[in-house]
């Protein structure tokens, strides 16, 4: 059953936070659909811009259909990640998205509340929730590269303009995470003190947390010892932390490069130890298995496994 992220986030505020997987492929969605399956829990498909490059609109948009088919019992929101404007007012259009993300942080603050307050009101004439981001994360997200230099904590004061200004469902804020392979450059933190003066000026409102993969040495090792190079001083959210996170108002947080060391790890292992093989769907099978594995785990950490009837009541 697809819903709005405002309707799952009603739900969630204060009690859990819903995980929100960036998808590209039917191996990961089929994965996705098993993992929540199994923990029993609501969850967001994300589509980025990129992935509507990469599959294609229409093949994306039907992996995810098919897998509902195949997984009626679920729970979930279609959400565009990181759109730009004229990519929101596509999916709004397209019928299929109940949500999406405007992404105008890289404005000033004026331009940002103008670019969000029209997406929101072209989104809400549908039925569609928004989300949109204030402040800067570090990293890399689609064509957008912010250097760590340049990252910016979102304020307070601003948020709560932001929100009375846009109209937008739920915020992203920057509050230490960073996006992508910027995690492996080395640290980053939650600020629980900014995210906590974020939620006095904005009581009850759903907060959202991006670059929040925990990026696990393990996998990281895993890979190199496969014959990869990545920089084994990576670190991501601590998961211990989710649960702090949710007690200050976040309802949402994205996960993607975990995700991706799943798929390396398992191709990388799959290839090196039998290099004779050239048949993909041995490594597929493995990766959808590894794939809902992951998910369960994750859903537990941010404490949305076992919700799922509780949100099925909930929606009438």
């Amino acid at each position: 059953m697809i819903v709005t992220t405002s309707d799952l986030f009603e739900h969630a505020y204060g009690k859990y936070a819903v995980g929100a997987y960036n998808i590209n492929n039917m191996e990961q969605a089929i994965g996705l659909f098993e993992g929540n399956a199994m923990a029993e829990a609501p969850f967001i498909v994300q589509i980025s811009k990129g992935s509507r490059g990469y599959a294609g609109v229409i093949m994306i948009q039907s992996i995810i259909l098919a897998a509902e088919q195949m997984y009626p019992d679920n729970i979930f929101a279609v959400h565009l990640d990181h759109g730009d404007e004229q990519t929101c007012y596509e999916c709004i259009e397209s019928g299929f998205y109940s949500s999406v993300m405007i992404d105008a942080s890289h404005y000033d603050l004026r331009k940002n509340i103008d670019i969000t307050k029209r997406v929101v009101d072209a989104a809400h004439d549908k039925g569609i929730s928004v989300e949109a981001e204030l402040g800067m994360l570090g990293g890399v997200e689609e064509d957008i590269q912010i250097d760590e230099k340049h990252a910016m904590l979102t304020d307070p004061d601003e948020a709560e303009e932001f929100v009375v200004k846009t109209g937008r469902d739920s915020l992203a804020v920057a509050i230490g995470t960073s996006h992508g392979a910027y995690k492996f450059s080395g640290g980053q933190g939650l600020h629980f003190d900014r995210i906590a003066s974020i939620q006095q000026k904005l009581p009850d409102f759903p907060l959202v947390m991006h670059g929040s993969s925990s990026v696990p040495k393990s996998e990281v090792e895993r890979i190199n010892d496969a014959g990869g190079a990545l920089d084994t001083s990576a670190r991501g959210v601590d998961e211990s932390e989710f649960a702090k996170a949710v007690e200050l108002g976040v309802v949402k947080v994205n996960i993607d490069t975990d995700g991706r060391l799943v798929w390396t790890r398992v191709h990388r292992e799959f290839f090196r130890d039998q290099p004779e093989v050239y048949d993909f769907r041995k490594p597929g099978t493995i990766l959808m298995s590894e794939y809902a594995d992951f998910i369960e785990k994750k859903s537990h950490k941010l404490m949305s496994a076992g919700k799922l009837d509780d949100v099925r009541d909930s929606l009438g």
